[in-house]
């Protein structure tokens, strides 16, 4: 999913249904909710040349801004009777946004009034929403689980979500005059990635923010996968800045023959060292790495006449050879190196996030067979996590491994 230039609960669903979610099962489960004649209308716009879908509410008899409390919104939700995925998944929207909103203002979660996303068009936008993806296979039994407290954990289907954009500037909300990106927005992105973005506008509603970090199963680009249908929603507004839209893409991960792990051809650099300062080691092998290699590090030896030493050795690729022999000249005192070919049996590998406790914790898995056989957290990500929470580092990468080595990636 494509939010790099913002998304909205509108945006969303019409994005869902021009992907090709079924616009008679999302009408037809609206027309449930006690909300009265509410409808929708869906309609092809261009937003700067681009073609998109856009969604409107329609309230033949205007009922204006409720103030509801969650309470209330989850009675609505279930006197509604949606399809129990789609259910779960609006209530545990609500539930998120009511603890976003409930952390901002300092009070109970209970306690909570919605203004503006207890208004029909929201109700309207984030069951919508559910409704789409339900028709869509997305929130099938086993494939999604989200609550307000965590993110959500998908088995079948993998949810993507690239870095947010959330505007700059100032927004009229119901408390006023309020700084872009809302307080509420700030508190639901925790965790996720945001993208800067040269409009001053409001890019990334509440609703928007708790749709994706509901769904969304972890952040980054798109991954390798084939595409099979797009989807792009677009905002009400069409300002001259940018095209105003969310995009959805529908795909299938690339199948990958995993069974048995890669060969690769590499290159070894090695040098032997006995008479630099110890302390300049750790910027040594930054500089390798920078310099293109795959890995490197150094093992202590003791050298002519007793002397203490290292060899420093550079795992590269042929194409990065010259620029890390170069990069070991500039970095080392060494006066000559050695270099020959090795080949290397290397795993499978992707790169996750896991969320902890509001922190996003980046991790490296090696998979055999699409199974996850290791995992390796990031560990500045681990310490930086740690000294937020207050937890032991050792406790904080215990319940990180457990979570990413659980999740399973598609066959």
């Amino acid at each position: 999913m494509d939010a790099g230039q913002g998304a909205a609960g509108d945006m969303f669903l019409a994005a869902l249904l021009d992907a090709g979610a079924d616009e008679a099962a999302v009408r037809e489960g609206l027309a449930r909710l006690p909300l009265g004649a509410v409808s929708i209308e869906v309609r092809h716009v261009r937003r700067h040349g681009l073609r998109a879908c856009e969604v409107s509410v329609r309230e033949p008899e205007a009922t204006g801004h409720h103030h509801r409390g969650l309470p209330e919104i989850l009675s609505l939700l279930a006197a509604g009777d949606l399809p129990k995925p789609a259910g779960s998944f609006a209530a545990a929207v609500f539930e998120r946004l009511a603890s976003a909103e409930a952390e901002v203002h300092g009070m109970p979660v209970d306690q909570v009034h919605f203004h503006e996303v207890g208004a029909v068009d929201a109700i309207v936008d984030i069951a919508g929403c559910a409704l789409a993806l339900h028709s869509l296979g997305l929130l099938d039994e086993g494939n999604l689980v989200a609550d307000a407290g965590g993110q959500a954990v998908a088995a079948g289907a993998q949810v993507v979500v690239s870095p947010v954009a959330v505007g700059s500037g100032r927004v009229r909300a119901a408390h006023g005059i309020l700084p872009v990106p809302a307080p509420a927005v700030v508190r639901l992105l925790i965790g996720a990635p945001i993208a800067a973005h040269h409009a001053e506008m409001e890019l990334c509603t509440p609703t928007g923010a708790a749709l994706l970090t509901t769904l969304a199963h972890r952040w980054g680009p798109l991954p390798a996968c084939v595409p099979q249908r797009v989807g792009v929603g677009a905002g009400l507004r069409d300002p001259a800045s940018h095209p105003n839209v969310l995009r959805v893409v529908l795909a299938e991960y690339e199948r990958v023959e995993a069974t048995n792990p890669r060969e690769d051809h590499l290159i070894v650099v090695e040098a032997t060292v006995d008479d630099l300062d110890p302390r300049l080691w750790p910027e040594v092998l930054d500089a390798m790495r920078v310099a293109g290699a795959v890995d490197a590090w150094c093992s202590p030896i003791i050298a002519r006449k007793g002397r203490p030493g290292h060899v420093l050795t550079v795992l590269t690729t042929r194409d990065r050879l010259d620029a890390v022999c170069l990069a070991v000249f500039a970095h080392t005192s060494t006066l000559g190196l050695r270099r020959y070919p090795v080949e290397r049996l290397a795993l499978q590998r992707d790169q996750v996030t896991c969320g902890y406790r509001g922190h996003t914790i980046s991790v490296k898995r090696g998979l055999l067979d699409g199974r996850v056989v290791a995992a390796q957290p990031e560990y500045d990500d681990l310490r930086r996590a740690a000294l937020a929470t207050g937890m032991p580092v050792r406790q904080v990468l215990g319940e990180v491994m457990g979570a990413a080595a659980s999740e399973i990636r598609p066959a």
